[in-house]
């Protein structure tokens, strides 16, 4: 059907196809496994893709017997779903795109027990799905630049879970894992750090954030150093009861961020291990970069896939 198209036509035409779907519309578009293999199979390489066997385009042929396609010329075999999160499954594909149906048109996410509920699998096979969908999720995401010159940036960390012991709050407080949080005009990048330290906020600053840009932070002292790096630099002094600094300083889009995020764990997850905390924290991050398009979301994650390498 898109074959003749260049590989990113035949990703707008999936976006175009499955916008604002109802649940009556998605069962409709992907009525089965098949139906799902053979849209991974359009989206990634389409009839006419050059065989990595004979170096020759080729009509690709379907093999009933796995989900996999073979060339005209050589019988080599093309599998849709290697480099995706379907890759090493025996769960139905349409059950992995209902997954994912579902984690895109919920607001806080989907716990593993939801979807062992709704999809009718193990608690294990759920939980190894909802992994896999936030790694995807992460990927498609990606990490790109913030800022400018003339351009603002927001900068602040924030603790999620463990036990507050001896009564003790906020930074320093036992057993929680620090995120760090870097947004402009348009995004959030996030990043689970060890500490707040300056030798480990600096990297991901530097990696992040383009040199000129104005760096609004709050008072902590790790930032101090950032004029050296090439940043501007204006603070708001929260302990002072600011949320604006003398000079326009502010965090208020970072925090509400952390306040999205923590309602999602505590709502939905309740508790969310330091391990595998940075998914989260990705989940939540590829849903605000997608605040004003998110009936983008569901047909982006299952038609944009990793290069395949030989």
């Amino acid at each position: 059907m898109f074959g003749e198209y260049p590989l990113y036509i035949r990703r707008l035409f999936c976006y175009m196809i499955v916008m604002k779907q109802t649940i009556t519309q998605f069962f409709k578009q992907f009525p089965d496994d098949e139906t799902c293999l053979q849209h991974l199979f359009e989206v990634r390489f389409g009839q006419g893709h050059g065989c990595s066997s004979c170096n020759r385009p080729s009509n690709w042929y379907r093999i009933k017997a796995e989900r996999a396609y073979s060339c005209q010329w050589c019988g080599h075999h093309l599998h849709p779903t290697v480099g995706t999160p379907f890759e090493k499954t025996r769960t139905s594909l349409q059950l992995w795109f209902y997954a994912i149906w579902l984690f895109t048109t919920t607001r806080n996410g989907v716990s593993a027990k939801e979807l062992e509920r709704q999809l009718g699998v193990t608690y294990k096979t759920a939980w190894r799905m909802a992994g896999l969908i936030r790694e995807h999720m992460a990927n498609v995401d990606g990490d790109g630049e913030l800022g400018g010159i003339w351009q603002s940036v927001e900068i602040d960390e924030t603790y999620v879970g463990g036990a507050h012991k001896g009564g003790k709050r906020g930074r320093g407080a036992d057993g929680k894992t620090v995120i760090l949080g870097m947004m402009d005009d348009s995004e959030v990048v996030t990043k689970v750090v060890p500490n707040v330290k300056r030798a480990t906020l600096m990297p991901h600053i530097n990696e992040t954030v383009i040199k000129g840009s104005l760096v609004n932070t709050d008072e902590l002292k790790s930032y101090n150093s950032l004029p050296d790096h090439g940043y501007r630099h204006i603070t708001v002094n929260h302990g002072a009861g600011q949320y604006v600094g003398k000079m326009g300083a502010t965090v208020n889009g970072m925090e509400g961020f952390w306040s999205q995020l923590k309602r999602a764990i505590n709502g939905t997850h309740i508790h969310v291990s330091a391990k595998h905390l940075w998914k989260y924290a990705k989940e939540a991050e590829y849903r605000f970069n997608r605040r004003d398009r998110p009936q983008m979301m569901f047909s982006e994650l299952v038609s944009t896939f990793q290069p395949l390498t030989k």
